[in-house]
């Protein structure tokens, strides 16, 4: 079966003189996206308790004597609700407006949350050493649990029901900032009760990894990136595709192929039952290299989301991490040719005991805005 959104990849305008690749990436139905739930279980659902004994024994392992958190990823995975903070301990965990009376007075070493003020740090007033909680936390947040892979799923169908509503908005004239704040509206609309990012970018910007949107015109004849990033029931996931225009620039498709070949290297290399999140990096990496475009790729090709936007592990050479059932990846492909254009797709996936199953149903082919 030949994927209809991937294209034999073609020499990209490199400054060089690169032979032109041979990929013929396959695909295979398993790997087509969906938009039903995940058939069969991922990870059987476990009690609060089962959570608070897998974590203290992290905390033994470390030699943490409690954990102080504050809203955030971390504490929401544990079960804090309100605005304080979240005590835990090797024997206790409670929310509470002031956490130095739950701390341990004989506490060594106690980890908090990296999204702690300063003043907050200082106010906990106590002798033993601060370390992170994420050293004790990181790793059992790597698996997700059926909700939490279903409040994912629900992230990526909000940001694709209005990346799919793109052919309908008024593109000519208007301003990256104007269509990003149209676009805010609409994933709000969905449901998700919060956006953690949204970028548009045009021409030679959507070059810009970190561009954010401006005063720039969108004209016939630019390519156009955009992402979105929206958090419904505590979960979120990112979801970015590329336009055309009126019609795509000069050279845009053929680089725009290499980025889908990439993609479908990325899903294959995760499918191996020994695949780690540096093998599928290396995976999408060589397909870019092979094409000329090496020097262009993106520093990264995907990491973990979750209750937070950016988590473990990520696809990248030097990162290890065995890619087990639960996890979800946010896979992004992308290359950034400066002042000229740039091209990026971003899909969120779980891993399941068969391989990646993307979470969305939308497909990848360059669609171009004719209004």
């Amino acid at each position: 079966m030949t994927d209809p959104d991937v294209t034999e990849p073609t020499q990209g305008p490199v400054l060089e003189p690169t032979p032109e690749p041979t990929l013929k990436p396959t695909t295979d139905p398993a790997l087509e996206p969906t938009t039903d739930p995940i058939a069969v279980p991922i990870l059987e659902q476990p009690s609060p308790e089962s959570i608070l004994t897998a974590v203290r024994g992290a905390m033994a392992e470390a030699e943490v004597d409690a954990l102080v958190l504050r809203p955030s990823p971390d504490f929401r995975f544990l079960g804090g609700q309100g605005d304080g903070f979240l005590v835990v301990t090797l024997d206790t965990a409670a929310e509470t407006a002031d956490p130095v009376p739950l701390v341990p007075r004989a506490a060594r070493r106690v980890g908090v949350d990296p999204e702690m003020r300063v003043r907050e740090l200082f106010g906990l007033a106590i002798e033993a050493e601060l370390v992170p909680a994420t050293a004790v936390l990181a790793p059992l947040r790597l698996r997700k649990r059926p909700h939490e892979i279903e409040a994912v799923q629900r992230a990526v169908v909000a940001a694709e029901s209005v990346l799919g509503q793109a052919r309908e908005l008024s593109w000519f004239g208007a301003t990256e900032r104007a269509m990003a704040a149209r676009l805010r509206l609409l994933l709000l609309e969905t449901g998700c009760e919060e956006v953690l990012s949204l970028r548009v970018a045009a021409g030679e910007h959507t070059a810009r990894p970190a561009h954010l949107p401006g005063s720039r015109v969108i004209n016939p004849g630019d390519a156009l990136l955009v992402s979105l990033c929206g958090r419904w029931d505590g979960y979120c996931a990112e979801v970015a595709r590329v336009f055309a225009v009126a019609e795509p620039p000069e050279d845009f498709e053929a680089m725009y192929s290499v980025v889908l070949a990439a993609r479908a290297a990325a899903l294959h290399s995760a499918a191996r039952p020994s695949a780690d999140a540096e093998s599928v990096a290396k995976a999408v990496g060589d397909v870019i290299d092979g094409s000329g475009y090496g020097r262009y790729a993106a520093a990264h090709f995907g990491r973990g989301v979750g209750l937070g936007h950016d988590e473990g592990p990520r696809v990248q050479p030097g990162d290890g991490t065995p890619l087990e059932p639960g996890m979800t990846l946010c896979l992004e492909p992308a290359i950034y040719v400066p002042d000229l254009f740039g091209a990026r797709v971003a899909d969120v996936v779980a891993i399941t005991a068969s391989g990646p199953t993307p979470l969305g149903s939308a497909h990848h082919t360059l669609q171009v805005l004719d209004h």
